[in-house]
């Protein structure tokens, strides 16, 4: 079957891979669509990301959904075979001091879908059939369809730092980078209660895709003359994963307000304006994956159709690498779906599943 394996920096090929036998308290799920995500990009473009680096060839991907198709051992708690279901794509150790502290998703022993922090590494769910712990199913809400819920993960993650920005309600809140995540914590942001979320980037492509759902001004981060520029927000949420993303953040957040850095900033040491931090009383706050957020993810993404609007392509998986480049031009797309289901001949395009890539 086909697997999008990373060997090393440049060097993606879809493999031939076996089909995993599910083991006890295992499911064995059919993926139909999985989402590029910017630390795929990182391990396809730099081998690693963070400070996480390959050491040996790795599925990627950890934003899956698709088929329940049989579990590995009778009487397995978890949805039907035939049911629709997202994977969460952590599984907590459930001792460690954090996930005792209820802060699971900083499991210092955790297993995360194509990751690249432990070895082995965890390989992850760019595959037609992946085994999966039963317990990281997640049924799909009625009317909710596997390409929407494809969104799951990264929606987590945005809601996941608006949390951790805390009571948004009224608020004016800036959002630094219109990636995918970018826009997902606009819609996090509004669904928080934010009154006005402002919105910069360097591309006009990527603040449309932000206006869409839902931000009020969109400006742009190379232009100091935009006239979008707030003189001051109360909260700031960096989602741009760039040192000057971060200073943009400490600058424009007022006195004692709320920074989050969500964004993963490059290895090693990065410039940091510590002095407003002190004499402006800023709290910065990291936010890194989620945990019970999974769930409220589905949840949303059930009731707001506006969320179509991010998926801007859906490829097939034999033409990996074609969506990897697209998935990285952020002039050209947002979200990019890889396609488990079907082959391009076979597939006609139509509303079900969007835009198709180009060749």
């Amino acid at each position: 079957m086909p697997g999008c394996v990373i060997h090393g920096a440049g060097d993606l090929r879809v493999d031939d891979v076996p089909v995993p036998h599910p083991g006890p308290g295992e499911a064995l799920v059919a993926v139909r669509y999985g989402g590029v995500c910017g630390s795929d990009l990182h391990y396809w473009r730099h081998g690693g990301v963070g400070d996480f680096r390959l050491r040996e060839p790795m599925l990627l991907g950890h934003e899956v959904v698709g088929t329940v198709l049989a579990y590995g051992s009778p009487g397995t708690p978890g949805p039907a075979a035939g049911t629709p279901v997202a994977v969460h794509p952590a599984t907590p150790c459930g001792v460690c001091p954090e996930c005792a502290d209820g802060r699971r998703n900083v499991c210092r022993d955790t297993r995360y879908l194509g990751s690249a922090a432990r070895f082995p590494h965890v390989q992850g769910g760019f595959a037609a059939r992946i085994a999966v712990p039963a317990d990281r199913l997640r049924a799909l809400p009625a009317g909710l369809g596997l390409r929407r819920a494809a969104l799951a993960e990264p929606l987590s993650v945005a809601l996941h730092a608006v949390r951790r920005a805390g009571d948004l309600s009224g608020r004016h809140v800036l959002v630094t980078g219109a990636g995918p995540i970018g826009c997902l914590v606009v819609a996090a942001a509004r669904a928080a209660g934010a009154a006005r979320v402002t919105v910069t980037d360097l591309l006009p492509k990527a603040l449309e895709y932000a206006r869409a759902v839902g931000a009020d001004v969109l400006v742009r981060a190379g232009d100091p003359d935009d006239p979008g520029w707030p003189a001051e927000v109360d909260t700031a949420i960096e989602a741009s994963g760039v040192a000057a993303g971060l200073d943009t953040c400490l600058r424009l957040v007022r006195r004692g307000g709320v920074v989050v850095q969500l964004g993963m900033l490059p290895p090693g040491r990065s410039p940091f304006a510590g002095n407003l931090v002190v004499s402006r009383e800023i709290e910065v706050r990291g936010a890194f994956r989620f945990d019970e957020e999974f769930d409220a993810a589905l949840g949303l993404l059930a009731t707001e159709p506006a969320f179509d609007a991010l998926v801007g392509a859906v490829v097939p998986v034999r033409d990996a690498e074609s969506a990897f480049e697209l998935a990285a031009d952020r002039s050209r797309s947002c979200k990019v779906l890889l396609d488990f289901g079907r082959s391009r001949c076979a597939e006609p395009p139509g509303p079900a599943d969007g835009p198709r890539a180009p060749g």
